[in-house]
């Protein structure tokens, strides 16, 4: 499948009242793109691991009444899903499109990830982007600048996900829409593949 950039008509989705009419301008503007986008990076992420990753469409199956505020595609190395497991995100809120590293609250080893990060936190500090954002909440659209987050706040965050069962780590980009809409899909391309480069030591120490 043929990559294809985001429109401002995709951000726009998630203006759309109703479950239905939502679910159904997802399926048809934004999945494709998911998909192909799946495709395409479960090929350069099984490189970039040296596992063979799968990929997984959000499908939103379980949601009876509230209309979804994002979506998203994960990279995992497990055929049957990816919560479980240290993962990679590409997906969009109306706000910005994201590229993410995440560890969420199902993953039965967030405690030894946890563990590692609090051990190689000189390590992690220097190595990622000052541009990137952290996360402890992957169902909320927020997240703080690395650059902004001292490393107190760094260490708090990985002793929290050792320690409370909700807690979570996310790592990565977020680009605004207006920003996103531009990028061209040999550009969105580049970008997606130099920020999951940045965050596969991340993954390895998890």
């Amino acid at each position: 499948m043929e990559l294809k950039g985001f429109t401002a008509s995709d951000f726009n989705v998630f203006k759309i009242n109703g479950l239905e009419d939502r679910m159904s301008a997802l399926q048809e503007r934004i999945r494709p793109k998911l998909e192909a986008l799946g495709q395409h990076f479960a090929k350069e992420l099984s490189h970039l691991t040296g596992e063979e990753i799968h990929y997984h469409v959000a499908k939103h199956a379980r949601r009876t009444k509230n209309a979804p505020n994002d979506t998203w595609v994960a990279f995992a190395p497990s055929k049957r899903g990816y919560k479980m497991m240290p993962h990679f995100q590409i997906g969009l809120w109306e706000t910005h499109l994201f590229i993410w590293f995440a560890l969420i609250y199902e993953a039965p080893n967030k405690v030894k990830a946890g563990q590692a990060f609090e051990q190689h936190i000189d390590d992690i500090e220097n190595m990622i982007p000052e541009e990137f954002v952290w996360s402890g909440d992957h169902t909320i659209p927020d997240a703080t600048p690395h650059q902004e987050l001292s490393k107190e706040a760094l260490h708090s965050l990985f002793q929290r996900v050792q320690n409370v069962k909700s807690a979570e780590i996310l790592c990565g980009l977020h680009i605004p829409r207006d920003e996103a809409i531009q990028l061209t899909p040999q550009n969105l391309e580049a970008k997606i593949y130099g920020v999951f480069e940045k965050l596969i030591p991340l993954y390895k120490l998890s």
